[in-house]
């Protein structure tokens, strides 16, 4: 009783830091947008932040039971299951923040339970039609619904606003953004925390410590809102910044309407207790945002990067898990090797992490893009031009004489054709001037 007792409560353990890992992981879902437009600073935001999401965490338990209850099927599950589980979630969290991108610690969490499963109790012991409606169709749907309706919001936000003074509008979005932001924080505090909740429970149950069937405790929601707000105060600056900046350059209205979207997303979900990543649907509001302006561009290349970590996320986080469940099935050393190999590889990324610069509140806004900025620029430039952008006046562009003599060179070849002797004698004392 006392081994038991003893993975179980590293169990507990390791689901909190996986909850705290998610906290600094998804902190720019709420926040990125709110500081890149400086309509808050960065640590009072994140603190902001980490206050709505331990009160989000106890607002409904619906997603919660989703983990405990629907996903798996608790009969085959053991305490070492849901170890390997959080060590698949976990690792994924650290390696996807040391890139900066914003993958889903949701999708980590699923993917690492579900590979897990499968390697202790087969294929059966995963219920597929919940894994389809409630966890899949909302990944594929969330950041497409988020999109269109932050893209429809940018633009007729704009369309409301195109006579009122730019300086009163844009101190009003700064104060909406700072109250949809704190939305978002609320929302996600409903689902994320939530998630831990589940898993706890599940390993309560698994372990005997609960009755089957059983809602989390409240202790058990106390601590993982607590561990999830630990997690979104230290911030992951990271993120911040590939979300803020990366994806594209976003005015006050365009937060607005960008966070506004994701939380309704977000809050819609966690009510039909549908595990939704919540960076999904701020990712597809900020992509949304961004193409509602005119002349506003999405960075393709960082958000193709960002696509492919969605795509890799549920099976990297289910093989790294079914691999630690085949050494924990081997005993407690089995389980001590894994434990020692999670706390190992957490350190060696953070090490890497503090080589080169270090991304903080000091610096989350600084002028560093992600290549393919200077293309997209461009491109902004071009559909600014293409949607009747006023071109530079000649005085502003300087005097002609002055860029005749710079971009046309006196003729010295002889067997230059002088055709036109006004027009040589023109170039002729615009290259001595």
């Amino acid at each position: 009783m006392e081994s038991f007792s003893l993975i179980l409560a590293i169990v507990v353990i390791t689901a909190l830091a996986f909850d705290f890992t998610n906290g600094f992981h998804d902190t720019a879902n709420a926040m990125a947008t709110t500081i890149s437009t400086g309509a808050m600073k960065p640590k009072v935001a994140v603190a902001m932040s980490a206050v709505l999401n331990l009160v989000g965490a106890f607002l409904s338990i619906e997603v919660a039971n989703t983990i405990s209850k629907g996903l798996v099927d608790e009969s085959g599950i053991q305490p070492e299951v849901i170890f390997a589980a959080l060590v698949g979630a976990i690792l994924w969290n650290l390696l996807t923040w040391l890139v900066g991108l914003p993958s889903s610690s949701s999708h980590a969490l699923m993917g690492g339970l579900i590979g897990a499963t499968i390697a202790s109790a087969g294929m059966g012991a995963v219920h597929g039609d919940v894994l389809v409606t409630k966890v899949l169709i909302p990944a594929v749907a969330a950041p497409i619904v988020a999109g269109v309706a932050a893209m429809i919001g940018t633009r007729l936000t704009y369309k409301l606003g195109k006579h009122a003074s730019e300086k009163a509008t844009s101190k009003g979005y700064r104060a909406g953004q700072i109250t949809s932001a704190g939305l978002v924080s609320l929302a996600h505090g409903t689902n994320d925390a939530q998630k831990t909740m589940g898993i706890i429970t599940l390993a309560l149950v698994a372990g005997g410590a609960l009755a089957p069937d059983s809602d989390p405790p409240v202790w058990v929601i106390l601590s993982a809102g607590v561990a999830i707000a630990l997690g979104t105060y230290l911030g992951g600056w990271r993120i911040i910044r590939t979300m803020g900046k990366g994806l594209t350059d976003l005015q006050p209205q365009q937060g607005f309407a960008a966070q506004t979207s994701a939380a309704t997303v977000i809050l819609a979900s966690s009510h039909l207790g549908f595990s939704l990543s919540t960076t999904h649907s701020v990712s597809g509001a900020v992509m949304g945002a961004g193409l509602g302006r005119k002349g506003g561009v999405v960075r393709w290349s960082t958000a193709t990067r960002m696509f492919v970590a969605w795509g890799l996320t549920l099976p990297a986080a289910a093989l790294v898990a079914a691999l630690a469940e085949w050494v924990t099935a081997f005993g407690t050393w089995g389980t001590t090797v894994v434990a020692v190999f999670l706390v190992a590889s957490s350190a060696a990324i953070w090490v890497v992490s503090r080589r080169g610069e270090v991304v903080d509140h000091t610096n989350v806004n600084g002028t560093d893009e992600p290549a393919g900025t200077a293309e997209s620029a461009g491109s902004a430039r071009t559909a600014e031009t293409a949607e009747g952008a006023a071109a530079p006046s000649p005085a502003a562009a300087g005097p002609v004489t002055h860029d005749l003599a710079v971009t046309i060179p006196a003729q010295s070849d002889p067997a230059a054709t002088p055709a036109a002797p006004a027009a040589a004698g023109a170039s002729s004392s615009s290259a001595t001037v």
